[in-house]
């Protein structure tokens, strides 16, 4: 669709959106990440959780970039997003 924005989903988060290694979101003439982030947990409260904290920022080991820039290099949850961008979702794994 022409007001879409394509979220890639990493494997680890996979399964708190339905299995689906993609999302498409309908942007109209372009929103703030914060919203795109409100309508994907939505649907999966889950999935919204693991990527935001309690107060709605981006938890420490999520990375957020937008045609390849990291959000928190731009306006953070702030950033708007405009039909036809790329949302890559990275989340971090820890061990030891």
């Amino acid at each position: 669709m022409a007001n879409e924005v394509t979220v890639l989903v990493p494997r680890l988060l996979q399964p708190l959106v339905g299995g689906s290694s993609e999302l498409r979101l309908d942007v109209g003439e372009g929103a703030p990440l914060s919203e795109l982030l409100d309508a994907v947990a939505a649907d999966f409260p889950v999935f919204g959780r693991r990527v935001r904290d309690e107060t709605g920022t981006l938890r420490r080991f999520v990375n957020i970039y937008v045609d390849g820039d990291d959000v928190r290099r731009l306006q953070g949850l702030k950033t708007r997003i405009a039909a036809g961008q790329e949302l890559m979702i990275i989340q971090s794994v820890a061990g030891g």
